[in-house]
């Protein structure tokens, strides 16, 4: 099979496509033949050897894939041969095949399609995990995304839209606000002509937002903490900017606000059961069409180091995907 392979941590572009041997099904595991590998912030965050764990050279790297099952070990039982699956791997999934233990492959409705499903997971389980389990959001409420043309910001308008939330979307360009209108956020505001405070004040009635969800960073931070109401929560979801702002604590302790940091993939990990839970939730919502997962800027394989690249300077909107 063929996998974009990471040799030596630096940029993107040290990244080579490779031969390497097929995985094999052993017992209570999985092989899956890759439709779709999801790109996102954190694999670039791997290669760069700037993630907090560090695997040794070389390595596979990509996170999250959809595709079909195509062998089963003795003793699985969740998944069979030609269910069209999810899978949450860590590592290993800008490949043609991956290898995976059962519980981390979970079926897709019919309606779903591999580009989508395989940029589903991190976006979508982090913005339920921020807004409700986190932030303790309330229908009704008001809420900021800030880098709403993002994977992560559409994901959040989506999710806080089915949730009851009266969402406003921020975004640099007239693409990303048009996508944050389409996915249902209420109202946008252009972060590059628009005081962020004044404007979240004014489409709030005067009274600031509820809630932020800030996966971005930068020098938006604090006028994004300026904009929240009396008992507003501030939620820390990452920092694709590159910049880690620094917040006046004054500003928090006024009217009573929070800042509340989500880091989903390390409770995912400590409570699988729980994520399970949540994933299964995000997905029957699909299902049952009250969450819609945007399409994603596709690549193919030998593109992954244009893909990353495109995903760091925030060139496209959405999610990105690579397709072997």
């Amino acid at each position: 099979m063929r996998a974009v392979v990471c040799t030596e941590l630096g940029p993107p572009d040290l990244l080579t496509v490779e031969e390497q041997a097929d995985p094999v099904a052993s017992p209570g595991r999985v092989v899956v033949e890759v439709h779709a590998a999801g790109v996102n912030y954190v694999d670039a965050l791997f290669i760069a050897g700037q993630y907090q764990i560090k695997p040794p050279l070389p390595f596979v790297p990509g996170s999250e894939v959809a595709g079909v099952v195509r062998e089963v070990g003795e003793g699985v039982t969740r998944v069979a041969v030609g269910d069209r699956v999810l899978v949450s791997c860590g590592l290993g999934g800008f490949a043609e095949q991956v290898g995976v233990g059962e519980a981390q492959a979970t079926t897709i409705p019919d309606d779903l399609d591999f580009a989508r499903a395989a940029t589903f997971t991190q976006s979508y389980c982090t913005a339920l995990f921020a807004l409700r389990d986190r932030a303790g959001m309330v229908p009704g409420e008001s809420l900021l995304v800030l880098g709403a043309g993002g994977g992560v910001g559409l994901a959040a308008i989506d999710v806080g839209v089915a949730l009851g939330l009266d969402v406003i979307g921020a975004a640099s360009t007239a693409e990303k606000r048009e996508a944050a209108l389409t996915m249902g956020a209420r109202a946008v505001i252009d972060t590059t002509t628009e005081d962020l405070k004044v404007r979240s004040r004014e489409l709030t009635d005067g009274s600031g937002v509820d809630l932020v969800l800030d996966p971005v960073g930068g020098d938006l931070a604090e006028p994004a903490l300026r904009a929240l109401g009396y008992r507003g929560r501030y939620v820390v979801i990452g920092f694709a900017g590159g910049a880690i702002p620094r917040l006046p604590l004054n500003q928090v302790l006024l009217k009573n606000r929070s800042v509340v940091g989500v880091d989903w993939g390390a409770w995912g990990m400590q409570h699988p059961a729980e994520n399970q839970g949540l994933l299964d939730e995000l997905l029957h919502r699909v299902d049952a069409g009250t969450l819609h997962p945007s399409a994603p800027t596709s690549f193919r394989f030998d593109q992954a180091a244009e893909a990353l690249d495109a995903l760091l300077g925030r060139q496209v909107t959405g999610k990105v995907v690579l397709v072997p």
